[in-house]
């Protein structure tokens, strides 16, 4: 996979990365830029600090979508800029930061020892707007999903919003801290945004198109599992059914 950026929309990038399949952003606006996830590492981090930094000069303000190791463990990089996200994606990165790299470390990133966890210090609970010079861009919660502390960001003109791992391209979704009976609902508001491309966590750009399927696909799951229906309709593979299955014990 050639790591480059592509642009989405007027100023808008996504740069996909082949560790993790996982999607950085960019919006440039005429005063300053916003940087969506910061990847897993400190390496990684300054890796996408420097492609950055081939599109504009402009200083950047952080938005990290939620608490997941691969979105927030390149944070420190971007210092002292602000780093924006959810209240409830600041407390679990303090909270679970060292726990999510002591797990990652046995799968063999050693990169990950190095990392200083520096949970967002910038937080809202519904929605906030930054202004990057005559450009604004939406952050909003829309209800929980993937984890309690999701948040998009709308670029209102341009048509594009980074959705974080409320869409998920090239794999089923994650479900390990996930909220399924919740899931689908957010997706509808996630829905009631406008604009065409959205940005997944990880994989290819997709559209409202695949964003309805997804949501079908998880309406689907859930149902099956609540109502013991017809595994043979399941719309994901075992591992992932028995991952809801246990999330929905776990309510």
């Amino acid at each position: 996979m050639i790591e480059q950026w592509r642009e989405v929309g007027d100023r808008v990038y996504v740069r996909r990365h082949e560790s993790f399949d996982l999607n950085a952003g960019l919006v440039v606006g005429g005063e300053g830029c916003l940087v969506v996830d910061t990847r897993m590492s400190h390496r990684q981090g300054r890796e996408l600090a420097d492609a950055v930094r081939e599109i504009t000069a402009l200083p950047w303000t952080v938005l990290n979508t939620h608490a997941h190791f691969d979105h927030f463990f390149g944070n420190a990089v971007f210092l002292p800029a602000d780093i924006w996200g959810h209240v409830r994606c600041a407390e679990a990165a303090e909270a679970t930061g060292e726990a999510q790299r002591r797990n990652w470390l046995h799968e063999g990133p050693e990169e990950l020892a190095e990392v200083e966890i520096v949970p967002p210090g910038r937080t809202f609970t519904d929605s906030v707007t930054i202004d990057l010079g005559g450009r604004p861009v939406h952050l909003r919660h829309l209800g929980r999903g993937h984890t309690d502390n999701d948040v998009v960001a709308e670029v209102p003109d341009a048509g594009v919003v980074f959705a974080g791992d409320l869409v998920e391209e090239g794999a089923p979704p994650q479900f390990g801290d996930a909220f399924p009976l919740e899931w689908p609902d957010t997706l509808a508001r996630l829905l009631d945004l406008p604009g065409e491309a959205v940005v997944p966590g990880h994989g290819a750009v997709v559209d409202r198109d695949f964003v309805r399927r997804q949501r079908a696909d998880l309406v689907t799951a859930v149902e099956i599992l609540t109502t013991g229906g017809d595994p043979a309709r399941s719309p994901f593979p075992g591992d992932t059914m028995a991952e809801i299955a246990s999330r929905l014990r776990s309510r």
